[in-house]
């Protein structure tokens, strides 16, 4: 079995514990894979989020340097547009969206068969994405439906690694 982490907080860095953290989405998203050709069970526990739906995403880069906007688009290394989490044609990092509870938290799980924890397209040395807005899943009709589902801002990022 493979597995790996993710810490996500504003700006791809883990909050320091100041009076503003209370306010920050931040959280955990645990990835396990059984075997290389498996599915891989993507698990998360995401605070500090506005009720309703907020896109999921795994990211090009765990690039940081201008927070979370530096991590690049969605990861993509096929070409595809943008799709939800059950369609055939989408990219490797459409997971969707995760959906918090009027307290704010997001949690639960799915099984993913494109996410990888090894080999060519593993999403290893990636970084995960809470966005503001809920995904379209690439059926909105909007400018940015088929490359972003129109997700809407990136609240919350950080580096995929091994566990």
């Amino acid at each position: 079995m493979v597995k790996a982490t993710c810490v996500v907080g504003p700006l791809g860095k883990p909050c320091n514990g100041s009076e503003e953290a209370a306010l920050r989405v931040e959280g955990v998203v645990n990835f396990e894979q059984e075997s290389e050709d498996g599915p891989t069970t993507i698990s998360w526990r995401v605070t500090g989020l506005a009720p309703g739906e907020h896109g999921f995403h795994v990211h090009e880069k765990a690039d940081f340097s201008d927070g979370c906007k530096s991590a690049g688009p969605h990861y993509n290394p096929h070409g595809l547009t943008h799709g939800g989490p059950g369609d055939e044609v989408r990219h490797v990092g459409d997971l969707g969206n995760i959906t918090a509870g009027a307290d704010g938290v997001a949690e639960g799980s799915i099984v993913d068969n494109l996410i990888k924890l090894s080999g060519e397209f593993s999403v290893i040395g990636r970084s995960m994405m809470v966005h503001a807005d809920v995904d379209d899943l690439g059926k909105g009709g909007h400018e940015l439906s088929s490359t972003t589902g129109n997700a809407g801002a990136r609240l919350a990022c950080g580096e995929i690694v091994s566990a």
